[in-house]
């Protein structure tokens, strides 16, 4: 047997970590200290946890990059305290999180786990003890002496996903997630069964570099039929934007009027950057395989290929936050960094 793993457990706030009030049926902030008397079941899982909490935990909906840069500080300085992270947050703004995350922590070599729940942990029916117990119990699997998962993940309803993979699909439903992409990394029945084949590989003892600087001067412009010459102007060349997430039509498709891949050569012309990722859930961008995209094509558009709208908008606010140049800027986009392209 080898020694115990180490969990740090970080609450910022979210459903969660709420508690009924029976007297009035108020939601009030779940006292983090008192975690383990509440869920003694954890003490059953073979590791140490350890407990830390935003100061003044948050709605995710309120969930912006102050709060990306101190939740990622918090795991900087505990990391080499810890063998994993589980981090308890909203479900709303969780894609966005985990995958802003993903980016932010470069040769990630320990579990963050993020989770969450549709209701309350004191809840009769709550889905947060399960959520958490076992998130708990992924964060800490390890085999000789390492973590086996090494990756910004997501677990809620008896998957894990990669974090930057996601999307919320349903507020009501206990299967609040999906990911259409890419294939569940662990799933959890009778056991846990880990789809090794599915995780990303090893980073081999590089050191943890947290990357900080992200920038949000972007915009996410979802198309729909009829969508106005005003509007786009509007957005692509009098915002001042610097980089644009072109929500497309099936396999990246747009209207192929004038007046519109004009507005996207001027905007490019300005240096706006722009991103094409599909409306589909599923499926990938294949920009020239249709007339209906060939011009983008043609623009050199970025391809954000099979990314969720989430990862694309993280990936942008990290790239720009890097200070990544223009010429290179495509070709870094439309590799995979954390696993966020199939």
């Amino acid at each position: 047997m080898g020694a115990q793993s180490k969990i740090l457990l970080i609450y910022t706030g979210g459903t969660i970590g709420m508690m009924k009030d029976y007297e009035t049926g108020a939601l009030r902030a779940f006292d983090f200290d008192q975690l383990l008397s509440r869920i003694p079941e954890l003490y059953q899982i073979d590791c140490e946890i350890e407990t830390v909490s935003f100061q003044k935990p948050i709605d995710s909906s309120d969930m912006n990059l102050i709060y990306w840069v101190e939740l990622a500080e918090i795991i900087e300085k505990a990391y080499d305290d810890f063998d994993g992270f589980v981090v308890l947050h909203g479900s709303d703004t969780m894609s966005y999180t985990s995958s802003a995350l993903s980016f932010m922590l470069e040769n990630l070599a320990k579990p963050v786990v993020f989770t969450g729940s549709q209701l309350p942990i004191g809840d009769l029916r709550t889905d947060a003890k399960e959520n958490l117990i076992t998130a708990v119990q992924i964060a800490s699997l390890k085999e000789r002496g390492e973590s086996i998962i090494q990756e910004v993940c997501l677990y809620f309803e008896y998957k894990l996903y990669r974090a930057n993979r996601t999307t919320k699909v349903s507020a009501d439903d206990f299967e609040a997630f999906l990911s259409l992409n890419h294939p569940p990394l662990v799933e959890s029945g009778l056991h846990l069964k880990i789809f090794r084949e599915n995780l990303l590989p090893k980073t081999h003892q590089k050191k943890l570099i947290v990357h900080k600087n992200f920038n949000s001067d972007i915009a996410i412009l979802k198309l729909f039929p009829g969508i106005s010459e005003k509007l786009l102007r509007a957005i692509l060349i009098d915002s001042g934007v610097k980089a644009v997430v072109l929500e497309t039509f099936g396999a990246g498709n747009t209207t192929t009027e004038l007046w519109f891949i004009e507005l996207l050569r001027e905007a490019k012309l300005n240096g706006v950057i722009m991103v094409n990722v599909s409306q589909c859930m599923g499926g990938s961008v294949l920009m020239g395989q249709y007339e209906t995209s060939s011009e983008l094509e043609k623009l050199k558009i970025i391809s954000g290929k099979d990314m969720t709208t989430e990862a694309a908008v993280t990936k942008l606010m990290y790239m720009l936050g890097e200070g990544i140049h223009p010429r290179v800027f495509k070709t870094i986009y439309e590799t995979s960094l954390r696993g966020e392209i199939s």
